[in-house]
């Protein structure tokens, strides 16, 4: 197989059909729609179970004084605490949880690739594990699920006079621009993140065909999880400050 051909087949989007269907399509509304689980559900729900799973062991038998993975734990807590406090005074126990879900989430899914099983002695393994952040279907979920969370807090928090007022801010001519933010920065945070993970994806797919020994796991360190981290940080950081500025009302004690 030659590069372009492997780095196509990488590229694949791969569906698995479900049993229970005759047909790999269904019809809906006209349109024909291919039915079954892809592998950005597939990882998806494998991230997540590894999240549920780990949370479950780490929070089992919790000590007093705390020690070991609790430690460590705990301190994770206290920063995501500490910063959530930071951005959102007193809505820091509502909105904190999402954003450590988030960070959480996305990190896993940045970096899962490093667990995937590699080629050995030439013989290509049985499965590959792909980051779903890859999938642009994926990442724009994710925007449009933090831009609904930046408008639904903003209405609860001023009220819809007080946020049909802030449309307006600093001048009335600023409305169809602000109006227009609830589409640019979801737009733009989806493309961050499904550009900068797909181009990882594929430096790192070209590596393992042009120097499939030695060179891959070297370079994985930064493609797969410095870059992954800061990903991560990127989008979670940018949630932050849109849903802080959503909700922060003048004249208010945070």
């Amino acid at each position: 197989m030659d590069i372009g051909e492997h780095l196509s087949e990488s590229l694949e989007y791969k569906t698995l059909p479900l049993p229970f269907l005759n047909s790999e399509t269904v019809q809906l509304f006209g349109m024909e729609i291919k039915a079954g689980l892809s592998e950005t559900v597939i990882v998806s729900w494998l991230v997540m179970a590894i999240l549920i799973i780990t949370a479950f062991f780490l929070t089992r038998n919790l000590k007093e004084v705390p020690r070991g993975p609790q430690a460590v734990l705990e301190g994770l807590i206290e920063f995501l605490n500490n910063f959530s406090k930071e951005h959102f005074g007193r809505r820091a126990r509502i909105f904190g949880p999402y954003i450590g879900t988030v960070f959480l989430f996305l990190f896993l899914a940045n970096i899962i690739p490093v667990i995937s099983p590699i080629a050995v002695f030439g013989r290509e393994p049985p499965f590959t594990i792909k980051p779903p952040t890859r999938d642009i279907n994926l990442t724009a979920a994710l925007a449009i699920l933090s831009i609904a969370i930046v408008f639904i807090s903003g209405l609860r928090a001023r009220g819809f006079g007080g946020w049909c007022k802030n449309l307006l801010h600093p001048v009335p001519v600023m409305l169809p621009f602000n109006l227009l933010e609830y589409i640019i920065r979801p737009t733009s945070m989806c493309l961050r993140l499904f550009g900068n993970i797909l181009g990882g994806f594929i430096i790192m797919q070209l590596l393992e065909a042009v120097a499939p020994v030695g060179v891959p796991p070297v370079l994985s360190i930064y493609f797969d999880l410095l870059d992954g981290l800061i990903q991560a940080l990127v989008f979670t950081f940018l949630t932050t400050l849109f849903v802080a500025e959503a909700v922060e009302v003048p004249g208010e004690a945070s």
